[in-house]
């Protein structure tokens, strides 16, 4: 007898719990609601929060406001959401930095994996191998050849130490063995005109930073680092025709505090997934050169695991640490 009136204590007690869940979900958000973007106005990831956050604030009736928090690497912004009350009022703008960063920094005060619940992702955004014109390499085997047999001797730019272009040539140089030395530049620009002026000779870039270059001939495209090739560049073959398994590119995402409830992140998750299914939304990702992720937040979640795995493999490879 006791035990049955313990089990309808707790079943009480399960009942009152699941309606006060749901009453939280159905009253948010009460307030606006601030997505944290971890780099500058104007960026790729502050672009994607502000087309999300617009849907949202459609979608959910209070404002969704875009707050830039720079610096540490993305880490100081990371860092205030981990921190902030789990109510889904506070979220965060991810991006395949927070998957780097866990493995680049030695000491974090948080673990992105544990502490960042998935939402859903938003964009992928590919990658591309150029040479400069002074390359005589216009395939990847000849490149890898041409390496093999200059070791040290190529460099090979990026946009910053630590940064996804950087970590995808890594990746490049573990798989196939070759040796380039690493030049890295404070951003995408400075580093392609170095390439154009035969300073540095190969580099990973994102298509939206290098396709004009690559349209008007000034750089060879030997590759692009999706598994599958992109309609903007369908002459050029995946690095992984020639590199089995290889794939590296940029990505973003929505994350929110540890412990936000469930039934919140699910709402979340549906009007990101339908405000990505907007036809002008597509085409705005086009734009910046990429193509829409979507899926579950439990989608999101093994994709952001999978990745931060992968690119700690790559860090220790590579002896990467944080500029």
């Amino acid at each position: 007898m006791r035990s049955h009136r313990t089990f309808l204590a707790s079943f009480a007690i399960a009942v009152v719990f699941a309606n006060a869940t749901d009453t939280t979900a159905q009253g948010y958000p009460s307030r606006p609601v601030r997505i944290v973007v971890t780099s500058a106005a104007g960026s790729a990831p502050d672009i994607i929060a502000r087309l999300i956050g617009q849907r949202l604030s459609e979608g959910l009736g209070k404002p969704f406001v875009t707050e830039n928090r720079s610096g540490g690497g993305g880490n100081i912004g990371t860092e205030a959401v981990v921190n902030a009350q789990p109510d889904g009022h506070t979220l965060l703008m991810v991006a395949t930095s927070n998957a780097i960063n866990a493995a680049l920094y030695d000491k974090l005060n948080f673990n992105f994996v544990r502490d960042i619940a998935p939402v859903a992702g938003t964009m992928h955004s590919p990658n591309v191998m150029v040479v400069g014109p002074s390359v005589s390499a216009k395939t990847v085997p000849e490149l890898i050849a041409l390496a093999k047999a200059n070791p040290g001797r190529l460099n090979m730019a990026s946009s910053g130490n630590g940064t996804s272009p950087h970590l995808a040539g890594e990746l490049f140089k573990m798989m196939t063995g070759v040796d380039m030395a690493h030049v890295p530049y404070r951003g995408a620009g400075p580093a392609l005109t170095d390439l154009l002026g035969g300073q540095v000779q190969v580099m990973i870039a994102s298509t939206a930073a290098s396709m004009s270059y690559i349209t008007s001939g000034k750089l060879r495209a030997l590759a692009v680092t999706t598994s599958t090739r992109l309609e903007v560049l369908p002459d050029t073959p995946t690095l992984a025709e020639f590199v089995p398994g290889y794939e590296a590119s940029g990505w973003f995402g929505v994350g929110a505090p540890r412990n936000t409830p469930g039934e919140i992140i699910d709402r979340l998750n549906n009007e990101i997934n339908a405000g990505l299914a907007d036809p002008k939304i597509k085409a705005r990702f086009a734009d910046l050169g990429g193509t829409v992720l979507g899926g579950s937040a439990a989608d999101f979640g093994k994709f952001v695991a999978d990745e931060t795995e992968k690119w700690s493999k790559v860090v220790t490879f590579a002896g990467a640490k944080a500029s």
